[in-house]
């Protein structure tokens, strides 16, 4: 299950283990064709990895201490550090690859 995450609680959703957020807006075509990837990757790794996603326009202070400058961007914490940026659509194979270093590390 994906949650969704604000300026106000990222910290907290995010401190602890390994965390995807989704940094995303309604009027952007690739997030919407990102969104299904995250939540597909949710059911399989929902149990080693917390999945969140931020809507950007309603929160612009977490993507800018981060440097977001384009969504989609998903964001990889481990124990609440930022490890991984990935910009842009990528496919369930290629965030899984990426995932699985941190979970296994």
């Amino acid at each position: 299950m994906v949650t969704e995450t604000t300026d106000k609680t990222f910290e907290e959703d995010t401190a602890k283990g390994v965390t995807l957020t989704d940094f995303w807006a309604t009027w952007c075509g690739p997030c919407r064709m990102q969104s299904p990837v995250v939540e597909q990757l949710s059911e399989e790794m929902g149990d080693q990895v917390t999945f969140t996603k931020m809507d950007v326009d309603a929160n612009p202070n977490t993507p800018q201490n981060f440097g977001i400058m384009s969504i989609p961007t998903l964001l990889v914490k481990k124990d609440g550090e930022a490890v991984d940026s990935i910009v842009g659509y990528h496919s369930k194979e290629q965030l899984k690859k990426i995932l699985d270093q941190y979970v296994e590390a």
